[in-house]
């Protein structure tokens, strides 16, 4: 009941099972399933039907960097309200106090903090995903998976950040006395289009700093200038009129405001801004996504 494979370095016996007699190699080579691992070549499919098959992997991988962000920390997941409640407190003061700055009728530190959920689940997810590669190398180079999985699993993990930081938001709708509106509902919107942002960005991102290092040195600055751009602490309508579709081809600046219009409701939908920042958003993502596979068979050998 034992077969015999003639390899390089020896003989090998095998057990056939419901084999009596040892069998021959032709019967043993039919009955194993032989998988060949190629480099793809030229402009390759997206297959991202692999990440629903990898889901558990990508499961634990999300679980993973939560759980590591955490670990041996004193405050735990209290730094995902730490960091926005801060930064509220301090452009309140600079922005709303001393510039004054207008905000459609809407209390300052409720339009700053609606402005700031988005923009730090982009940040999160621009900043991990962009280096996620690299920090990830033993696993690349050791077994074969989608690798578009890691870079996307950074991004499923700074929607947690997102949800503990949006009680505090809701705690304070609620001292201010703002209801939700019907238009809430649309959120997952917005959300989706922050974190399609911060992936079509970090996908680029990722594939160019594997092989080349330096670049992790220019997320930090592209994420400062980004943040400039981005109507965070000011309203988009302080902008000219003719400088609006151009400043709508930041896609941060259609996700947050479109964010302020769902939960609050009270200025009125930047349909033009959304529309300019949604393509954009749909541009980069398939450009990253495309790029991402075509430079996907090389990186255990370059990382």
């Amino acid at each position: 009941m034992f077969g015999v494979v003639h390899g390089p370095t020896g003989n090998y016996r095998y057990q056939m099972p419901g084999k009596d007699s040892v069998a021959s190699t032709e019967e043993l080579t039919e009955s194993i399933p032989l998988i060949d691992i190629e480099p793809s070549r030229g402009w390759v499919s997206l297959r991202l039907g692999d990440l629903w098959q990898h889901r558990e992997l990508l499961y634990f991988l999300v679980w993973r960097d939560v759980k590591v962000r955490y670990k041996q920390t004193a405050l735990g997941a209290a730094w995902a309200i730490l960091q926005p409640l801060l930064t509220m407190i301090v452009f309140t003061i600079l922005f709303g106090r001393l510039a004054k700055i207008p905000t459609d009728g809407i209390p300052y530190p409720i339009f700053v903090f609606c402005g700031l959920l988005p923009w730090q689940l982009f940040v999160h997810a621009l900043t991990e995903s962009g280096n996620s590669l690299v920090a990830n190398q033993s696993l690349i180079t050791k077994i074969y998976f989608p690798r578009l999985i890691i870079p996307v699993a950074t991004v499923l993990a700074g929607v947690v950040d997102f949800a503990i930081a949006s009680i505090v938001l809701l705690g304070m709708m609620f001292y201010y006395g703002i209801v939700p509106r019907a238009t809430a509902l649309t959120l997952p919107c917005f959300l989706l289009m922050s974190g399609a942002s911060a992936l079509g960005a970090g996908l680029w991102l990722s594939a160019l700093n594997v092989k080349y290092r330096d670049v992790r040195y220019t997320i930090p600055f592209l994420v400062q200038f980004w943040f400039f751009v981005t109507p965070v602490a000011y309203p988009s309508t302080l902008l000219p009129p003719r400088w609006r579709l151009l400043y709508a081809l930041n896609p941060m600046a259609g996700a947050v405001e479109g964010f302020r219009w769902a939960l609050l409701g009270k200025i009125p939908m930047p349909s033009g801004l959304l529309s300019v920042s949604a393509v954009i958003v749909l541009l980069m993502l398939v450009c990253g996504l495309y790029y991402f596979r075509r430079m996907e068979k090389t990186f255990a050998d370059i990382i």
